[in-house]
């Protein structure tokens, strides 16, 4: 993503590069800041929203919706629940170069509590307890093929293409079989996705660093900074969904 000045090249002293790698690591920590906060806003709505959509009896089952839970899951609007997210996803990908700090910032966070509303549908669909358990294997994988990539020598720039073409014959594969309601290929598609999606978190974390240059301004820093959160949370809920989908418990 362009945002308009060029990466400066350092050659010069070691304070140069202690400068500079100091710059680095706290654009890496504003990355991961704003990720992690998205997340949680995202986790809040999402468990709060399925609270009060879903009625249970005595044993905790989910025995119906209440008024909310129609309303956002039960009638047309589902959609729109369903649907912002992406469009905003889009919008947001495509024009944040275009948009100040602040307004980049409300729609990252705008976009993380859509986020969380459709995503009460997996607290309404699956166990709490297999959530949690798959969250923390989410995180840990994650975790650690971000620090790897964040530290690693390897060029990662050539997984690009091969990521990408996974990742469209994932998104194929699952509006087929939204059709078909394949069991099996669901199976396969949460596999795939799985494996695209932790070379996704490395190839991302990648590039995000190497992005970084220090005498780029408070404003595009804070844009790249939004910028390398949202690849980030995306590769991380995505990761989250396919990993659910192979180790989650429904209710």
């Amino acid at each position: 993503m362009a945002f308009g000045a060029e990466k400066q090249v350092y050659t010069g002293t070691r304070v140069d590069q202690a400068e500079f790698d100091a710059g680095l690591r706290a654009h890496m920590l504003r990355v991961y800041n704003y990720m992690v906060c998205g997340l949680l806003l995202t986790g809040i709505l999402a468990v709060v929203v399925a609270q009060f959509s879903v009625v249970t009896n005595d044993a905790g089952q989910i025995v119906g919706l209440t008024s909310l839970g129609q309303t956002l899951f039960g009638s047309p609007l589902k959609w729109v629940v369903m649907l912002a997210p992406l469009g905003l996803v889009f919008f947001l990908s495509a024009r944040l170069h275009k948009m100040s700090y602040s307004t980049a910032q409300t729609t990252f966070w705008v976009y993380a509590a859509l986020m969380g509303i459709s995503l009460a549908t997996i607290f309404m669909a699956f166990t709490g307890a297999s959530v949690a358990r798959v969250f923390f294997i989410t995180a840990g994988t994650f975790a650690g093929m971000s620090l790897w990539a964040y530290t690693t020598k390897k060029d990662l720039s050539g997984w690009g293409s091969f990521l990408f073409m996974g990742l469209i014959g994932i998104i194929i594969a699952m509006i087929v079989n939204i059709f078909i309601g394949s069991s099996a290929l669901q199976f396969a598609i949460s596999v795939i996705g799985v494996l695209v999606f932790v070379g996704l978190t490395a190839y991302d974390t990648q590039n995000i660093k190497n992005e970084y240059a220090e005498h780029y301004d408070e404003e595009t820093q804070g844009k790249l900074a939004i910028s390398g959160a949202l690849r980030l949370y995306l590769d991380f809920i995505n990761l989250f969904i396919m990993l659910l989908h192979l180790f989650g418990n429904r209710e």
